[in-house]
């Protein structure tokens, strides 16, 4: 299974309160997010700050990604939704 991240912009969902980003797998398009909560628990974002969430993304995306990789390795290229628990606790990214 080939998995690729395009350097696309994530963006923000008010619906559930995530970021969204994309992935390829085998080539086709799979919607991945995480969570506003595990931005401001493992990666700094400040809470209710969409600039801050982007930021904290942007700055966490090679974390992100990797954590995405092995969720749809597991799930067999299925959506991904990481939230705070998908982090080790204590390994907060500055």
């Amino acid at each position: 299974m080939e998995i690729r991240f395009p350097a696309d912009a994530p963006a923000y969902r008010d619906s559930n309160l995530t970021v969204v980003f994309p992935a390829l797998v085998d080539g086709e398009p799979v919607p991945c997010a995480i969570s506003v909560e595990a931005l401001e628990d493992h990666f700094g974002a400040c809470s209710e700050d969409l600039e801050g969430w982007l930021r904290a993304f942007d700055a966490g995306r090679p974390r992100i990604e990797a954590v995405a990789r092995e969720h749809l390795r597991i799930s067999k290229g299925t959506p991904v939704l990481l939230r705070s628990g998908h982090f080790p606790p204590g390994q907060v990214a500055a």
